[in-house]
């Protein structure tokens, strides 16, 4: 048995500040496919309530507590926000440089880090991040006065309420926090990647059940599992679709197509629910006798992984 030791070096641990804010507009399908820096973030108080007991007596005694449903909410202070903020706090663009108030107000997500720090390292130790869900900012006081011989900035202030998304095998929740200090090193980039963005894909907030999946899965080596037409082919007919199969999940592409004459080729994409499987659907139908290039170019899976440029080639049948 082991006996217990307080305040040992190293182990003196606290947490401090707020930074690395990102606002997540949510669209009309639920999911946030676009961040946007939140700059000037003073503070964000989280806010949970509800989870209370409610008392049950029978045979003259306590026989249990009813738990009411847990509520999450917070108040975020910030010298400024982003333009793209303006439709969650219930603004509309007339023109440009124009706004109107007291509109529907866009639900949002929002990402932030707080540091960690211990005796040994300070500020250095870690940090915390934190992803919000489902937040619906009140209307918000704005008092402004004039410049004077103390003048102070501006901070404004929004009340948020949440309304929790699902996660598979847990109760539906509004946040999640992840603790740099134990987490995976390796998958916490790969997240990282995603929420704040990379010189070749946009950042964007993605949904817990996708957040535990990049956190606690090892991922295969992206990969174009098949293609139809095969490569090579040959007597595909004119009006074809083109199937591609990837082995997880793809968030970005630049997959183009031409003709061996190098002509592009215009199509309409469309990918399956999985997120896995994109089918290509030319405008028109394609020439008798030709043979066609697939370039499979810039393609990035959920992990943040980029598949080398492949090719799928193949020839239509003769008229």
């Amino acid at each position: 048995m082991a006996i217990l030791v307080w305040d040992q070096t190293s182990e003196r641990l606290y947490e401090t500040g707020v930074k690395n804010g990102v606002l997540y507009p949510q669209n009309a399908s639920g999911i946030y496919p676009l961040g946007v820096a939140w700059n000037g973030l003073v503070s964000v108080t989280e806010s949970p309530s509800g989870a209370e007991a409610t008392p049950i007596y029978a045979d003259d005694t306590k026989y249990l507590n009813l738990i009411s449903a847990e509520e999450f909410a917070a108040t975020v202070e910030a010298y400024t926000y982003p333009d793209e903020f303006a439709a969650c706090d219930g603004s509309a663009e007339l023109a440009t440089g124009v706004n109107v108030g007291q509109q529907s107000r866009q639900a949002f997500g929002l990402a932030y880090k707080t540091t960690l720090g211990n005796d040994v390292s300070g500020n250095d130790y870690g940090y915390k991040l934190h992803l919000i869900y489902g937040g619906l900012a009140a209307p918000s006081e704005k008092g402004y006065q004039t410049i004077n011989d103390s003048p102070e900035a501006i901070t404004f202030s929004w009340e948020v309420n949440t309304t929790p998304v699902s996660v598979t095998g847990e109760q539906p929740t509004a946040s999640i926090t992840i603790d740099s200090t134990k987490a995976d090193a390796t998958k916490l980039a790969t997240l990282e990647d995603i929420l704040f963005g990379t010189a070749g894909t946009d950042p964007r907030l993605p949904l817990p059940d996708e957040v535990k999946s990049i956190m606690t899965v090892t991922p295969s080596a992206i990969a174009l599992s098949s293609s139809v037409p095969a490569d090579d082919a040959s007597d595909i007919a004119i009006d074809t679709t083109i199937v591609l199969t990837f082995n997880n999940v793809i968030v970005s592409e630049a997959i183009t197509m031409v003709s061996a004459a190098g002509a592009a080729i215009a199509f309409t994409k469309s990918w399956d629910s999985t997120e896995k499987i994109l089918t290509i659907t030319p405008d028109d139908d394609l020439s008798n006798s030709t043979t066609y290039i697939v370039a499979v170019n810039g393609v990035v899976d959920m992990y943040g992984q980029t598949l080398t440029t492949e090719a799928v080639n193949f020839t239509t049948i003769a008229a």
